[in-house]
């Protein structure tokens, strides 16, 4: 067994070492600092000058926007989950049913944030990318902060129910403080499953060469960038997909590194 699990363990850290050098060796020459700064000029995609400006704007508006959309909703949820409602079996099913919202292909999201765009008589925008990333994110938020609380040693809430608290004050005052670090995981985990997913902002979303300015026009991403280079037979033009890669790379590291700082001074407060 200790076998299967260190060959297991190297399977994984060789794929994502693979992936992570492979992206750095061709997308670092192609890397320099027009593609930060401007947005694709006329014959971009056969050569020509321009950068991605549009889609690194594009992408961090987008997510936002979503995280912040689904994130509210979600603590709702948990905080009913695990302080309002009673154990049952509706309670497992709900949680079933979150399991397998997760597990369901981004593509999926996708058709049905087109669907109801056309139902609601919206056109390939902002307003419907952010619709259709944040159902994407709303069970990830939900079942990760879900898990958190459930960590949170049980005879703290009979404290705070001893001592005369209501179900809500304990809610606010003791389950959120204490599971505040698990908190910033659940949307760093949510925020880098929607600014990595190009299936569902396809069709909702669309993309544009021009910088994000209204909710109801199409904004450009990352991974649609990086889709749209490839798809070129130019080289230059295919290296600066890797070069695009890699700026998507270097952001989620970005906002993984400056959570554990988040997290770290939170957890001061954490009782163990």
């Amino acid at each position: 067994m200790q076998g299967l699990m260190l060959l297991s363990l190297v399977l994984v850290a060789g794929s994502v070492v693979t992936i992570l050098v492979t992206v750095v060796i061709k997308g670092l020459p192609a890397l320099n600092w027009a593609m930060l700064t401007q947005v694709p000029k006329g014959g971009y995609y056969l050569g020509k000058e321009g950068g991605i400006l549009n889609a690194i704007v594009g992408s961090l508006v987008l997510v936002s926007a979503a995280t912040l959309l689904s994130f509210f909703p979600s603590l709702a949820v948990v905080l009913y989950l695990q302080v309002f409602a009673k154990h049952s079996r509706l309670l497992d099913f709900i949680r079933l049913s979150l399991d397998v919202l997760w597990s369901v292909p981004s593509i999926v999201y996708g058709a049905f944030g087109f669907t109801l765009m056309i139902v609601l008589g919206l056109r390939a925008s902002l307003l419907g990318g952010i619709i259709a990333l944040a159902l994407l994110e709303f069970p990830v938020l939900v079942r990760t902060m879900d898990e958190v609380m459930m960590m949170i040693p049980p005879e703290l809430k009979e404290v705070s129910y001893a001592m005369g608290a209501t179900h809500l004050e304990t809610a606010m005052r003791v389950i959120l403080r204490q599971s505040a670090p698990g908190l910033l995981t659940a949307i760093l985990l949510a925020f880098g499953r929607g600014i990595g997913d190009a299936a569902s902002v396809l069709f909702t979303a669309g993309y544009t060469d021009r910088l994000p300015t209204t909710l109801l026009r199409p904004v450009a991403s990352l991974p649609l960038a990086v889709f749209f280079q490839l798809g070129t037979p130019v080289p230059e033009v295919q290296e600066r997909a890797y070069a695009s890669a890699l700026i998507l790379t270097i952001i989620v590291l970005g906002l993984s590194l400056g959570s554990r700082g988040l997290t770290r001074r939170l957890s001061r407060h954490i009782i163990r």
